[in-house]
C-alpha cells in the first residue's frame, strides 16, 4: 500500500528536481539570450525576476490546472515563500554577515513597493476569495514592476540599482546545440517535477489529515527559498552581501504580482480559510518589519536575529494549528 513513507519521498524528491531543473533553464535561457544578441542587461533583469520565483510559479500554474481541486497551495506558496526569504533568508544573511549597509535607498520604490504589494495582497484575499478582477489587477502590478526594473538601466548611479545582475557582457557569445536541448529537457523535467510535487502535496495532505496549504507554507517555502539561502551565505564571502537584500525585495515582489495574477487568469484558486488567521497578517507584519529593518539602509545582527525569531514563531503558530 503507497503511504506516508513513499509521498514523503516523492515529495522531497520532486522539490529539489525541481530547483535545480528551473537552474539549468535559467542559465540556458541566459546563454542563449546573449548569444542571440539580447542586451545583456535585458537578459539579467529578466532571469533575475523569474528565475527566483520560477519553482513557486510552475507549481502554482500546476495546481490550478490539476483535475482535484489543489489550487489552495497558491496563496500558501506566496504567503509561506515571502515569510522564509524575509525571517529565514534576511535573518540569516544579516546575522553572519554582523552589519551590512546598502548603497541603494530602499525609501524611493523598492520597500514601499514591497509593503504595497503585501498590504494589497491582503486587502485581496481577507474576503477569503480571488477574483479574476483581483487577478488582472496583480498582472499589471507585475507589469508596473518589470518596467521599473527596466527602467533602472537608465539609473545615473548605483545607488539607483537594488538587484544584483550577474550576466557575462561580452559580445558574440556562441552556444552550442546542447543549449536549446537543455532549454527543452529542463523546461519538460519542471513540468513533470510540478506536477507530482502538486500530487504528493495532495497525498500528503489526505495522509495527514491537514490542510494543503500548510504545506505550501511551510516545506514547500523552505525548499524553493533554499537555494537563495545558499546564494546568500556565499554572498557574505565574496563581500556581495548587498545582493541578498535586494534579491529578498525583488523576489517577494515578484511572487506576490506573478505568483498570484498568473495563475489566476488560468484557473480559479481558492483561498484557505486557515491562512486568514495567522499566515495573511504575518506575511504583512514580517514585510512591514523588514521595510523598517532596511530604511535607514543599514542591517545590524540584532536585526537578523529579530527576523530570525519572527520566523520561528510564525512556524511554531503554524504548527499548533494543525
Amino acid at each position: 500500500m503507497i503511504g506516508l513513507p513513499f509521498w514523503s519521498i516523492i515529495f522531497f524528491v520532486t522539490l529539489v528536481t525541481l530547483v535545480i531543473s528551473a537552474d539549468f533553464f535559467i542559465k540556458s535561457s541566459e546563454r542563449i539570450g546573449l548569444a542571440l544578441g539580447i542586451p545583456p542587461f535585458v537578459v539579467g533583469v529578466t532571469l533575475i525576476a523569474i528565475g527566483t520565483s520560477l519553482p513557486e510559479l510552475i507549481t502554482s500554474v500546476v495546481a490550478v490546472l490539476s483535475k482535484e481541486n489543489a489550487s489552495a497551495i497558491v496563496p500558501g506558496n506566496v504567503i509561506g515563500s515571502n515569510i522564509t526569504n524575509i525571517g529565514l533568508v534576511l535573518g540569516v544573511v544579516a546575522f553572519r554577515a554582523k552589519k551590512i549597509k546598502l548603497e541603494f535607498d530602499v525609501l524611493k520604490v523598492d520597500g514601499p513597493m514591497l509593503v504595497g504589494a503585501t498590504f494589497l495582497l491582503y486587502l485581496c484575499l481577507i474576503d477569503g476569495n480571488f477574483t479574476l478582477f483581483e487577478g488582472i489587477v496583480f498582472c499589471l502590478g507585475l507589469i508596473i514592476y518589470l518596467a521599473y526594473i527596466f527602467s533602472l538601466r537608465n539609473a545615473d548611479s548605483p545607488e539607483d540599482i537594488p538587484i544584483d545582475i550577474e550576466v557575462d557582457e561580452a559580445e558574440g557569445q556562441k552556444f552550442s546545440w546542447k543549449e536549446p536541448v537543455i532549454l527543452l529537457v529542463s523546461g519538460l523535467v519542471i513540468y513533470l517535477s510540478a506536477d507530482y510535487n502538486v500530487q504528493s502535496i495532495q497525498n500528503l495532505a489526505n495522509l495527514l489529515n491537514i490542510g494543503k496549504e500548510f504545506i505550501a507554507l511551510t516545506a514547500v517555502a523552505l525548499g524553493t527559498s533554499l537555494p537563495e539561502l545558499v546564494v546568500s551565505l556565499v554572498a557574505i564571502r565574496t563581500g556581495n552581501v548587498e545582493m541578498a537584500v535586494g534579491n529578498v525585495i525583488g523576489s517577494n515582489i515578484f511572487n506576490i504580482f506573478a505568483v498570484m495574477g498568473i495563475p489566476r487568469l488560468i484557473g480559479h484558486i481558492e483561498v484557505p480559510e486557515t491562512i486568514l488567521g495567522t499566515s495573511l497578517p504575518a506575511v504583512l507584519f514580517i514585510s512591514i518589519l523588514c521595510f523598517v529593518v532596511v530604511m535607514d539602509r543599514k542591517v545590524n545582527r540584532w536585526e537578523g536575529l529579530v527576523l530570525l525569531l519572527f520566523y520561528i514563531a510564525i512556524q511554531g503558530g503554524l504548527i499548533a494549528q494543525v
